[in-house]
């Protein structure tokens, strides 16, 4: 299952979501990025591995969302990373007592049983501003953002020419705001994202994204002006012009309009509240 897609980079995909599963190889093993999503999925993932004499050294989270901060026991005790935002949150989520039953009730109805919860977020938070992950592989830079989540980071691998996007830059997925808080700007927060991740590609040959098809340097900068594009009509309430959503959506991604529909409203109220944008 494991595909290549650069010198030295992997992706293993999930079949419900189409989680991209990152694998690079280092001298003495390979990097893992946001494993997931079943048992049998990332049993497959680590029996390959292993059929190729691949010891897995080192893992990193994207961010702390429930479908990025998974793991086997298959794949090892090596050190989890991701920034020292994303560990926070991920350390607050798992310090309640209740926090099993919460993630259970998050995930979807048709992996809840297959979807291991033991080595969830057990991640180390790297020191604010570190710039590159700490392991025996090609140099992977670290290039955080506010957009999406609470400490995301996207991986440039700058040696392989590939950028690991996280939850961004997907052909399936609509531009997914963070919550809206009483004083944050979701969308600006991911325009911002979006201005780092474009500054960051600029030498990139194969894009990542967390969901979906992985493209080459040709569809970088279409996927970051869908984005904006889209952003751009939700804060100005107007309906995007977008073939995630509506009729023109992949068959079996139509619920993803419920995604745009949700926050559409979310920012309805917001400009209720606080009046448009200037």
């Amino acid at each position: 299952m494991l595909k290549q897609v650069a010198q030295g980079v992997l992706v293993h995909q999930s079949e419900l979501l189409q989680n991209n599963t990152v694998v690079v190889h280092g001298r003495t093993g390979v990097l893992v990025v946001d494993p997931g999503l079943t048992r049998s999925e990332m049993a497959c993932l680590a029996d390959d591995l292993r059929e190729l004499g691949l010891p897995v050294v080192a893992g990193f989270s994207t961010h702390p969302d429930w479908d990025h901060v998974l793991w086997h026991p298959g794949l090892g005790d090596a050190p989890r990373y991701g920034t020292a935002r994303c560990a926070a949150v991920l350390h607050d989520v798992r310090s309640q007592p209740d926090w099993r039953d919460r993630a259970a009730e998050g995930l979807p109805p048709e992996i809840a049983d297959e979807t291991p919860l033991d080595g969830y977020g057990l991640v180390a938070g790297l020191p604010a501003g570190t710039a590159q992950i700490p392991w025996d592989g090609p140099e992977v830079r670290i290039v955080e953002h506010p957009a999406h989540a609470p400490g995301h980071a996207a991986l440039l691998i700058e040696e392989r020419g590939v950028l690991v996007a996280g939850d961004m830059l997907s052909d399936l997925f609509v531009p997914m705001l963070d919550t809206f808080g009483e004083t944050n700007d979701p969308i600006e927060e991911y325009l911002v994202g979006l201005r780092v991740l474009e500054a960051a590609a600029d030498d990139v040959a194969v894009l990542v994204p967390g969901h979906g098809s992985v493209c080459g340097a040709d569809q970088v900068q279409a996927r970051i002006d869908l984005d904006r594009a889209y952003l751009d009509a939700l804060r100005d309430g107007t309906a995007p012009d977008d073939p995630r959503i509506g009729p023109s959506a992949k068959p079996g991604w139509e619920w993803v309009s419920d995604i745009h529909e949700g926050q559409a409203q979310s920012v309805a109220r917001r400009r209720e509240r606080d009046g448009p944008p200037g």
